[in-house]
């Protein structure tokens, strides 16, 4: 047990003035938190990440085919540059393209002045007959 100086102040004899010694006590801590900092151990700041593994197999040779759907500004739909004369071509067309085991990726160019019924009207036909492979390209025609 640690004893601590007692001191007095002028000439009160009877009064003790009792204070704990704190200076044992931070070495104590101190030695404890060096010996905590050693012993714990250093950790590796990793991330593990599955990557991908390289494939040896050549990349296919033929580019996938790709139908071009145009829409004119009056409604006039084109197929690959050639015009369809109505709406029950252009799904018999489609169906062509969605019974097909590897779909060929079907691209449609709106006119920039083309209503939007008519670009519904041949995505909702695509949709409902199966084609899956759809997108609208030329977008950066309507961002003036």
């Amino acid at each position: 047990m640690a004893t601590s100086l007692s001191f007095t102040q002028g000439d009160d004899e009877d009064e003790v003035m009792v204070d704990i010694n704190t200076t044992p006590l931070i070495d104590v801590m101190l030695v404890l938190l060096i010996m905590f900092i050693i012993t714990i151990p250093i950790q590796t700041h990793a991330v593990k990440m599955n990557m991908p593994v390289p494939n040896s197999a050549a990349p296919p040779p033929v580019p996938p085919e790709i139908v071009r759907i145009d829409l004119d500004f009056d409604g006039t739909i084109g197929w690959n540059g050639e015009i369809i004369p109505d709406r029950a071509t252009l799904e018999q067309r489609l169906r062509q393209v969605a019974a097909q085991p590897d779909q060929p990726e079907v691209h449609i160019r709106p006119n920039k002045l083309v209503t939007y019924k008519y670009v519904a009207m041949v995505m909702a036909s695509a949709q409902r007959l199966g084609v899956t492979k759809i997108g609208i390209v030329g977008n950066e025609q309507f961002l003036d």
